[in-house]
C-alpha cells in the first residue's frame, strides 16, 4: 500500500502543475452529473411519483451510484486507459517489475478532477437525507457506506473486465461503456422500475441492485420480512471483484507482446 501511496503523491503532483486546468476540469464534472439532476428533478415535477418512490427516496439513491462511480473512476482509471498499455507495448515493462500487475494498472492513471463529481454526489446525499425521515442507526450509517464501496468495487470490477478484453482484442471495446456510463444511468433509479428481466440481471449478474435497490428497501423501512439480508446485501457487490480478478488473471497469463 506504501507503493500505491507514492503513485498517488507523484500523479497529484503532476496534475496539480496545472492548476487552472485542475480546478477548470474539476469544476466541470461538477456541472455534469448537476444537469441529470435537474433532469430527473424536472421528471417528479411533472409527475409527482415513479412506482411508489418519491423524489427525495430517488435523489438518495442517485448520490450513491453517482458517489461510487466518482470514487472508482478517481482511483481505477488506469484500468479504463488501459488498451493504450497494451497498444503501445508498455504493459511489457509492468511484467517485468517486482510488483502485482493490478497495482501496477491502478497506479498507472488517477482522474482527481472527479473530486467535482464526488462534491456535487455528497451534497445532494446530505440534502436528500435531511428531507427524509430515516430513523437513523449504526446499522443503517454502516450500511450506507457499504453501498457506496459496494458501487466502487462493481464500477471497479466491469473497469478491469473491460481492460482484460484488451488481451484478446488490444483495443477498448465499446460495449463496455453499455455496462459503466449505462450501468450508472440505469442504477440511479430503483431497479423495480424497470422489467424483470433487467432487475434479475442487474441483481444476480452485475449486482448493481445490491448497491442501490435491495439496502435501499432497509433503510427506507420497506423492506418486506427480515431485514438482515437487505442490509447485508452491500457484500454482494463487494465480493464482484472476485470472479473480475480471476478473469484479469486468466488475461494475464495469455497475454502476448504487440511487438510495439
Amino acid at each position: 500500500m506504501s507503493l500505491y501511496g507514492k503513485y498517488i503523491g507523484i500523479l497529484f503532483k503532476s496534475q496539480m502543475q496545472y492548476r487552472t486546468s485542475f480546478w477548470l476540469l474539476a469544476f466541470g464534472q461538477f456541472l455534469v452529473p448537476f444537469t441529470v439532476f435537474a433532469g430527473l428533478y424536472f421528471m417528479f415535477e411533472r409527475f409527482g411519483q415513479i412506482k411508489g418512490w418519491s423524489f427525495h427516496e430517488v435523489a438518495l439513491c442517485f448520490s450513491v451510484i453517482h458517489m461510487a462511480f466518482a470514487i472508482s473512476e478517481c482511483f481505477a482509471r488506469g484500468f479504463d486507459s488501459f488498451s493504450s498499455l497494451v497498444g503501445n507495448g508498455d504493459f511489457d515493462r509492468l511484467l517485468v517489475r517486482p510488483r502485482g500487475t493490478v497495482l501496477q494498472v491502478l497506479g498507472s492513471k488517477f482522474e482527481f478532477t472527479r473530486v467535482g463529481r464526488l462534491l456535487q454526489s455528497v451534497i445532494i446525499l446530505s440534502w436528500a437525507v435531511s428531507r427524509l425521515s430515516i430513523d437513523w442507526t449504526v446499522f443503517k450509517i454502516l450500511t450506507l457506506l457499504l453501498m457506496v464501496a459496494s458501487g466502487v468495487f462493481i464500477f471497479t470490477g466491469i473497469f478491469m473486465l473491460a481492460a482484460a478484453m484488451c488481451f484478446w482484442t488490444v483495443q477498448g471495446l465499446e460495449i463496455a461503456n453499455i455496462f459503466t456510463d449505462g450501468g450508472r444511468e440505469m442504477a440511479q433509479y430503483p431497479l423495480n422500475i424497470y422489467q424483470k428481466w433487467v432487475k434479475r440481471f442487474f441483481t444476480f449478474i452485475i449486482p448493481f441492485g445490491c448497491v442501490n435497490y435491495l439496502p435501499l428497501l432497509y433503510l427506507l423501512g420497506k423492506a418486506p420480512g427480515h431485514a438482515l439480508p437487505y442490509m447485508l446485501s452491500p457484500l454482494a457487490g463487494i465480493l464482484f471483484i472476485i470472479p473480475c480478478l480471476l478473469v484479469w488473471r486468466f488475461g494475464v497469463r495469455h497475454y502476448r507482446s504487440t511487438g510495439s
